[in-house]
């Protein structure tokens, strides 16, 4: 049996209308002819979604009892029997109630799928568990109910649905998403405009990437070779010489003028040691293109030419984007430069622009790191030079230009011994001086064409050849080596200020490090390996590139560093004139190591610091705070013992309770205390519970008078996942603290609603408020805002509440009250069984 399709409605928020669209979609079907059933669709109380259900089949969902509840879910067997040929299921990153088929809808559809059923289902964008992270820096709120996004990924349809969040905020305003009474606390949360616009953008990046995907899946099985200009894809070649920058913003320019384009910039250094460009410039470049949005790649390829076209061919790229070449006019000698080559090649399908810049025309300068190695083009070309041109040049005195003088004839020979040394070194040169010789001896001579000679004066002019073309060679040779050895030796210096300077600086990291590592060298992988002792086993303290080694046996080059960490790399055997550089490197990444160890023993120390803070203000406390009811209860029990007043019964009534209450006020300060204790020491361990909110905020207000406070508390509200001590306790601090502020007569309002996974405690005071600046630095310990007098408090209420509410995975900050005033907003998360689906947003299908 063939597996149905699936298709999926992705939206970046709740609310922009995927239930409609899939609801839509069936109805379009179902008037085509099409068996279509509804196996699971929640429309959460919504007119125009509830209308489109009409005329739709819907299979009756299965009854699930669970902790004395009874709740339905999607009945997969009843779909299965039914084998229709389209099955709508709406919300596919639902998790089910315990007892079902599955643990999570998504694999329900696999289910359904497998029985050659087609799905058209929905999802959110922040759903996707990759995302997660993301969708929590951004909103606020963690998604407890994700999908894969290799599910999503394997749909064989994927269809944005988009909203602009104006639009969506309409929408909400108007009471086509939530009810009434949860508008208000959605769109001042969840439904900000930053927020939907990062939700908005987020989707658009995940479908173009999708759909990016899958072109190059295309591509690839259907070799398609030539490139499909989808979108401007501007690759950068770079050098590593200062023109780099010019090229890079070029590119960036080219970009912007068409959309969604993207600039990778791409370095390609050759395979026989280490590279020709600047590192410290090859840095700065990187920087500057990843500022500008696009991307930094190595290549290692000795045909930069080919290279260059294979990779962007590989990446679809639209446009090349090169500098004219720093040749000079005389050295196109030796052939047309990357540039003319990379044109001539591209094909009609890839535009190749080539950027004048402030270097055209002014040299390469001495080839960078290449030591004593000439290369091998140059090495044939000088054996070319030495032993083809001799026989060549023989050729054209005896055939074209006869009788020069055997004077000329040797100053001929002896340029052609010259210009091998010049490209091949001194072997090549001393080659081209014996065939010289044996030439000029044989051919122009006399006698001629005898190895003889009569005239002692030619013998003496042969020898002076051979010396001279050998001395001259030798020179040559000896001059080509010292300045390839002097390109290094500044290719080497270069390399080390560099790392020092980010010594001194501190800014490379150690994952940045080891990358340059391995561009430098041109390797495959890089580790740093690490070990505790003689016998331990190594461990990677930081890697970068595929299949890192694991030990130093492992590797291809193994440079230790001290006696237990050593830099492994993979790729090839570098010659040993590079591992002095390497050996630099090495000991930079220990020094980057060690550094980042000192921070982490800084930031232990600060929170030593911080402790002493803690246990200085504590000190102060108990001096001054916890002695003021002390005293009072001390007065008051000195007045009651005394024998000189006689008391009248309302006097010792009022002494009593004013023993009462300074033992109550030092309970609570010797509390908070307490607790502050515990939050600086990180003993707070909380047992989290399910629990109904509505039997721990009641719980929490018997500090404050009966009639100060207004509850709203709904009875619908979905449990939480809690400890009832610690959510007390920090409610119970924020609830006094907002009484204290607010004027006489004023009650406080504490309300709560489901907002996404999450259920928010509001407690509103009409008090004086708090200024924007200061929102903050009333949670520190010992704080107190304001002219709140000493005695009152230690100030340390709202920092044991934010203490315990984030120890519960929640989070306490402070808003504005419209009107005057301020909000204390304590959010914490919804148990993992989200049953009151219509009330949250992250779980609403449109």
């Amino acid at each position: 049996m063939a597996r149905g399709t699936l298709r999926i409605y992705l939206g970046a928020a709740p609310g922009v209308g995927k239930t409609y669209a899939m609801l839509s979609e069936a109805h379009r079907r179902v008037e085509r002819g099409t068996d279509c059933v509804v196996a699971w669709v929640e429309h959460h109380h919504r007119p125009r979604t509830e209308v489109m259900l009409h005329g739709l089949e819907q299979v009756p969902r299965r009854e699930i009892e669970y902790r004395g509840g009874t709740f339905t879910e999607m009945d997969v067997d009843a779909v299965l029997r039914r084998a229709p040929a389209v099955a709508l299921v709406d919300e596919l990153a639902h998790t089910n109630v315990p007892g079902s088929r599955h643990a999570k809808r998504w694999q329900d559809v696999e289910d359904l799928l497998a029985a050659g059923i087609d799905v058209i289902s929905t999802v959110n964008i922040q759903h996707l568990e990759s995302l997660g992270d993301v969708v929590e820096s951004i909103t606020g709120v963690r998604q407890r109910e994700t999908v894969p996004d290799e599910v999503v990924r394997r749909a064989d349809q994927i269809e944005l649905v988009d909203m602009s969040p104006q639009a969506l905020r309409r929408r909400m305003a108007h009471g086509n998403i939530y009810k009434p009474d949860k508008v208000d606390a959605a769109l001042s949360n969840y439904f900000r405009p930053g927020n939907l616009t990062a939700l908005r953008e987020l989707a658009l990046l995940w479908v173009a990437d999708r759909v990016d995907a899958y072109l190059t899946e295309y591509r690839s099985e259907h070799r398609v070779s030539a490139i499909w200009g989808s979108r401007e894809r501007i690759v950068v070649g770079l050098t590593g010489g200062p023109e780099g920058r010019t090229l890079i913003r070029r590119a960036a320019r080219l970009a912007e003028k068409g959309a969604g384009g993207e600039v990778m910039a791409v370095y390609i250094s050759r395979s026989d040691g280490l590279t020709g460009a600047s590192p410290k410039e090859l840095a700065l470049q990187r920087t500057l293109v990843e500022g500008l949005g696009g991307t930094f790649h190595h290549v290692v390829g000795d045909d930069i030419p080919a290279a260059l076209l294979d990779f962007a061919r590989g990446v679809n790229a639209t446009q090349i984007v090169l500098g004219v070449s720093r040749r000079r006019s005389c050295q196109y000698v030796f052939g047309p430069g990357v540039g003319a080559t990379v044109a001539r090649e591209s094909g009609p399908d890839l535009d190749v622009h080539l950027i004048t810049h402030a270097e055209a025309g002014k040299g390469r300068g001495l080839p960078v790191a290449r030591g004593a190695r000439l290369g091998r083009a140059r090495v044939i070309s000088g054996w070319m030079a030495g032993v083809l041109g001799p026989l060549l040049l023989t050729w054209l005195l005896n055939s074209a230009v006869p009788d020069v003088g055997l004077a000329n004839d040797m100053l001929l020979f002896l340029s052609l011994t010259v210009a091998a040394a010049l490209l091949g070194g001194l072997v090549p040169a001393l080659a081209s001086a014996v065939v010289g010789s044996l030439l000029l001896n044989w051919f122009f001579t006399p006698p001629v064409q005898a190895l003889t000679i009569a005239d002692p004066q030619n013998i003496v002019a042969i020898v002076v050849f051979v010396g001279v073309a050998v001395a001259v060679a030798s020179v040559v040779d000896l001059a080509a080596r010292r300045t390839h050895q002097a390109a290094r030796l500044r290719a080497e210096s270069e390399i080390l200020s560099f790392l020092a300077g980010n010594v001194l600086r501190g800014e490379t990291g150690l994952e940045e490090l080891l990358e340059r590592v391995r561009e430098t060298f041109g390797m495959e992988s890089v580790a740093l390996l690490e070990r505790t002792g003689e016998t331990a086993p190594w461990t990677c303290t930081g890697s970068v590139g595929p299949r890192p080694a694991v030990t130093p046996d492992d590797a291809d080059v193994d440079v230790p560093v001290g006696d237990h960490m050593a830099l492994s790399l993979r790729g090839r055997v570098l010659p040993a004139a590079d591992r002095r550089v390497l050996a630099a490197f090495a000991a930079q990444a220990a020094v980057v190591v060690d550094r980042r160890r000192l921070k982490g023993e800084a930031a232990r120390a600060e929170e030593l610091a911080e402790g002493n803070r803690i246990r200085t203000a504590l000190l102060a406390a108990v001096s001054h705070d916890l002695r003021t009811p002390l005293a009072g209860i001390k007065a008051a029990v000195t007045s009651l013992r005394s024998d000189d007043v006689e008391w009248s019964e309302e006097d010792r009534a009022e002494l009593l309770e004013a023993i009462e209450e300074g033992a109550d006020r030092l309970d609570q300060l010797v509390g908070n205390l307490l607790d502050m204790s515990r939050l600086q020491t990180g003993t707070v361990t909380p047992v989290l519970r399910e629990t109904d909110l509505d039997e721990v905020v009641p719980m929490a207000l018997g500090g404050v008078p009966e009639d100060s406070v207004e509850l709203d508390i709904p009875e619908t509200l979905p449990m939480v996942l809690i400890d009832r001590g610690l959510l007390e306790r920090a409610v119970a601090n924020v609830v006094e603290n907002a009484v204290k502020h607010s004027p006489p007569g004023e009650k406080v309002l504490v309300s709560a609603s489901a907002l996404a996974d999450r259920v928010e405690l509001r407690v509103v005071d009409r008090g004086p408020g708090v200024p924007d600046e200061a929102k903050e630095r009333i949670f520190e310990p010992f704080q107190r805002y304001g002219d709140s007098p000493r005695g009152v408090g230690v100030g340390l209420g709202l920092a044991v509440a934010r203490g315990f509410t984030e120890s519960l995975r929640g989070a306490v900050h402070a808003e504005d009250t419209p009107g005057g005033g301020l909000t204390m907003v304590l959010s914490v998360p919804m148990a993992p069984e989200r049953l009151d689906q219509p009330a949250l947003p992250a779980a609403a299908g449109t």
